[in-house]
Parts: C-alpha cells; sequence; structure tokens
C-alpha cells in the first residue's frame, strides 16, 4: 500500500507548493477539501492543516472536527492550521498588533526531531494577521521569532497518542531557507515515511492499476504531441498494448510542419497512432471568426465532430483516455469549488457522455514536472519531454481578431523562425514557453525605396513552473535583435516585433 500524506486544505495561495516540496522527497501527498478527511486507513502516515485566508475569529472561518484525528496521526499546523489547533484546543489566538509579513529568524530552537538540523536564527517566511499569544495547555513552545513568541509549538510527550506540531510560518516557499528540511523531518522522522515514491515506482503501480481497471477492454486517446498526452499515451500503451487506439488530429492551426514532425515522433515508440488532416473542416467553420470565446467553442464542437466520426470508424471502444494532471483535479475539488471561468475548454468537453465511453486518466495525481519524469522513465524522446506547452486551439488564440488561411500561414512562418532561433542560441531549454502572436494592427515601415503597412507581430516568453503564475523570459537582445531581423526580412506581411513584458498574473500567458 502506498505510503501518503494528506494535506487539508483550507483555502492557502500556498498548499499546493506543500504538495511540491513533500513529492521532492519521494513522498506521495494529496490535497483534499479541508471537510474532506478520507477514513484513516495504513497508507495514511501523517496529516497537514494548511493555511487560509481566513482568521480563526472571523464568523466564516473554516472549522473541523480536529478530536477525530488527533492523536491517530503526525498533525502538522502551518500558518492557519497552526492558529486553528491552538484555538481549538483553549490557547489565544488574537489578531496581531503589530507587522508580521515577510522574512523572520527563528531563535535558539528546542530540541525536537521536528528541528533537526535547523540552524539558530533560520530565515523564515511569515505571512498571517492572527498570531497565537499562548498555547494551550498541553503543549509547549519550541521556537519563537524576532516578533513574536510562539512559532513552532508542539503537543507534550504524554498529551496525545501522536504529536501536534504547529508553525506560523511557510516552510513551503523558497523564502523558509531551512523550510524543506522542517517538512522533511515531520514526513520522514515524524511520520515515519520511507520516501519510495519514485517515476519508476509510478509507472508500476499505475500500469498494474490500469490494467486491473480496464481489463480486456480498448481505449481511445487524443494525443496533442505535448507532453502529458504523450506519457498518458505510454502509460496506457504498457499496460494494454495495442488495445489503446490515438488520434492526432490536425486542425490546421499547428505550428509549422508540425502534423509531420509529430507523427514522426511517435515512430519507433510502438504507439498505435491514427493521423486525421481536418484542417479545411476547422478552418471553413473559423474563417472569419474574431471573438476570442466563439474561436475556442467552435474549435471544441468540430473536434467532437471529428473525434466522433473517426471514433465511430473503430467501433467496440469502452474508455477514453485523457491527459488531465493533479492541478485541473485540485481546481474542480477546491475549497471554494471550480474557480471562475477565464477560458472555455476546447477539446473532449462533452466527448465521454457523446461516445457513451468511461474516463481513464493516468496522470490526474501528477504535476507537470512529475509528468516530465514519469516520460524520462517511460524512455519517451527529449523532442516531446521537452517541448514547450502549446494552447489546445493552437494558433487560433495567437491570431488577434479574425481568422484566415493568410494569418495563419504569416504566423506559422514567424513563429517557426522564433523557435528556431531559441534552439540556435540554446535558449529553448530554458524557458517554460515561447509563441509568437499576431496583432490585429497595421503599422507605417520602410523597406528600400518603399513604404509598407503592414501588420504587427508580439513575441511572448515565459517562466513558470506550472503555468498557474508565470513572469516575462529575461531573453538577451541580440537573441531579439536577431528574430526580429530574420521575421520582418523573411516573413512578408510583418514590418514590426514587439516582445510582450507582462507577468501572469495579471496578464495570462496567452493573449487570448
Amino acid at each position: 500500500m502506498q505510503e501518503r500524506i494528506i494535506i487539508l486544505d483550507f483555502g492557502s495561495q500556498y498548499t499546493q507548493l506543500i504538495a511540491r516540496r513533500i513529492r521532492e522527497l519521494n513522498v506521495y501527498c494529496e490535497i483534499l477539501p479541508y471537510h474532506k478527511m478520507p477514513p484513516l486507513d495504513d497508507s495514511i502516515k501523517g496529516i497537514i492543516l494548511s493555511g487560509s485566508p481566513f482568521s480563526v475569529k472571523e464568523p466564516q472561518a473554516l472549522h473541523i472536527n480536529l478530536n477525530e484525528i488527533v492523536g491517530q496521526r503526525p498533525i502538522l499546523g502551518i500558518c492557519y492550521g497552526a492558529q486553528y489547533i491552538a484555538d481549538y484546543f483553549g490557547g489565544e489566538v488574537a489578531r496581531s498588533s503589530k507587522r508580521e509579513y515577510g522574512k523572520a529568524q527563528l531563535s535558539v530552537p528546542l530540541k525536537d526531531h521536528f528541528l533537526n538540523g535547523i540552524s539558530a536564527g533560520s530565515q523564515v517566511w511569515m505571512s498571517h494577521g492572527d498570531t497565537i499569544k499562548e498555547v494551550p495547555q498541553g503543549f509547549e513552545v519550541l521556537a519563537g521569532t524576532n516578533s513574536i513568541d510562539v512559532a513552532v509549538f508542539r503537543s507534550k510527550a504524554d498529551t496525545y497518542a501522536k504529536p501536534v506540531y504547529g508553525i506560523q510560518f511557510h516552510p513551503e516557499v523558497t523564502h523558509s531557507l531551512e523550510g524543506k528540511q522542517i517538512l522533511g523531518n515531520f514526513v520522514n522522522e515524524i511520520s515515519d515515511c520511507k520516501g519510495t515514491w519514485t517515476p519508476d515506482s509510478f509507472v508500476e503501480s499505475t500500469v498494474k492499476e490500469l490494467q486491473d481497471k480496464i481489463g480486456d477492454e480498448k481505449v481511445l486517446l487524443g494525443l496533442s504531441g505535448g507532453v502529458d498526452s504523450s506519457v498518458a499515451a505510454m502509460l496506457l500503451h504498457r499496460a494494454i498494448g495495442n488495445r489503446l487506439h490515438c488520434f492526432f488530429i490536425d486542425n490546421g492551426l499547428l505550428r509549422k510542419n508540425e502534423f509531420e514532425e509529430v507523427l514522426k515522433s511517435y515512430e519507433g515508440l510502438g504507439l498505435n497512432v491514427t493521423g486525421i488532416d481536418a484542417k479545411h473542416e476547422f478552418l471553413s467553420e473559423l474563417n472569419g471568426v474574431s471573438d476570442p470565446e466563439l474561436k475556442r467553442k467552435t474549435i471544441g464542437r468540430v473536434f467532437i465532430e471529428v473525434f466522433e466520426r473517426e471514433a465511430n470508424k473503430l467501433g467496440d471502444m469502452s474508455w477514453l483516455g485523457q491527459g488531465t494532471i493533479y492541478p485541473d483535479v485540485i481546481e474542480s475539488i477546491s475549497v471554494h469549488g471550480p474557480s471562475v471561468t477565464i477560458k472555455s475548454h476546447h477539446n473532449v468537453g462533452g466527448l465521454p457522455e457523446k461516445l457513451n465511453l468511461k474516463i481513464v486518466e493516468p496522470l490526474r495525481m501528477l504535476f507537470k514536472d512529475e509528468v516530465r519524469k514519469v516520460g524520462l522513465s517511460l524512455g519517451l524522446p527529449k523532442e516531446i519531454i521537452g517541448r514547450h506547452p502549446f494552447p489546445g486551439p493552437g494558433l487560433a488564440i495567437r491570431i488577434l481578431g479574425a481568422i484566415s488561411e493568410d494569418k495563419i500561414q504569416l504566423l506559422q512562418e514567424a513563429d517557426a523562425i522564433y523557435v528556431e532561433n531559441l534552439k540556435k542560441f540554446d535558449l529553448y531549454d530554458k524557458v517554460w514557453q515561447a509563441g509568437a502572436i499576431l496583432l490585429p494592427v497595421q503599422s507605417v515601415g520602410v523597406m528600400g525605396d518603399e513604404r509598407t503597412y503592414e501588420w504587427a507581430l508580439a513575441l511572448r516568453c515565459v517562466n513558470s513552473k506550472d503555468g498557474m503564475t508565470a513572469e516575462w523570459s529575461r531573453l538577451p537582445h541580440d537573441f531579439l535583435a536577431a528574430v526580429s531581423s530574420e521575421i520582418i526580412n523573411n516573413v512578408k506581411g510583418i514590418n514590426r516585433v514587439v516582445y510582450d513584458i507582462s507577468t501572469k498574473p495579471p496578464s495570462t500567458i496567452e493573449w487570448e
């Protein structure tokens, strides 16, 4: 049985970071809404209570019955979690009278396994409005900081069968310099986890689970050429072989030569892949469409029509494979429900019902970086593992305004020059995602003795861990100059190139 840590999410913006840090220790963990604690079985080794935007003193504060879990497993409360533990058991928690945000230093800590290897004066990151004035009876303070008396506390050895810890700082953020050590102490020493969750072990256990789940039935999966769908396909292929059927659909909105290159990259992997040329169907429906949401919905509708038609030719399919990853799952089960829709899904919405298929999602518990590690373990080629994320609607949302075949061709040529130069300058693998955006703006230019009036192109390049936040990439000026010059000299119809220096948030990575 796979050992695991349960993280009960009270709505903190940092909850995913806690999970990522624990998984970096080769320990599997799950994020669940604060009120969805699963039955305690032998697989659960420890429980973490996350932070929260709420105050424990507010009427809308989030509550759980700690008596149901205290003493059963080791517990760690972080920020709100710590304050909730202190308040619940009769300690004193109050609104702080002074600023408790930013860097602080731990005082000389008392000896405890939880603080093994932690330096006196270790830098930690505070972010809270409440503060613990007094710990409950049966608890003791382990360390303070230069600004608060209670930074780390625990239940006394004879209070509960399993210890309860609380910390009023965030060990999961990089500003807490020894935070990973603290989490490691809780996970490994306090909760007695063995750290056996590796990419190889994930592949082995997932293949077995897929075999048990699917049995002798067949699976259909739509490939995009990207990391998620490719890794999902390889896991399914390893589990059921040629009973997996993959479609790769050319919607006419791929990068230059991408349809042929992606199909070629799958050669030799043993995958059962069918390439479907449907670009004329997509482009005839998209011709002249300018509204971003309508673009996405049109692409989604045509995708379903094409997918359904081709699937019906195969017959007797039972499952639809999807490359869903953990951030999608977390959002759908978050404390506050799914977040506000920023953009519509573009592809498989409605497909399972239309085709009467069950869903199988081999990657639904992995973060993006973990998907890549599993892909390497499966032997996927570097050009797939290292490929930048590419939006499902493709170039449709990188052509602002109305779509036409001429604009698609312009953008494909410009984007190809951009990506080729990123590789030439050894920058491609150092950034998260790059792409060119054709703007609905024409400007005056001069080429030779002639005046031009042509389109402007924006270059976008960002660095990110998982795409949920992103920082614009500081590309060298000589690189940008070379790309701009090559695009303007070689792509007739573009006479101006600009570089996007917006972060996410407030901007998004894509422009539509």
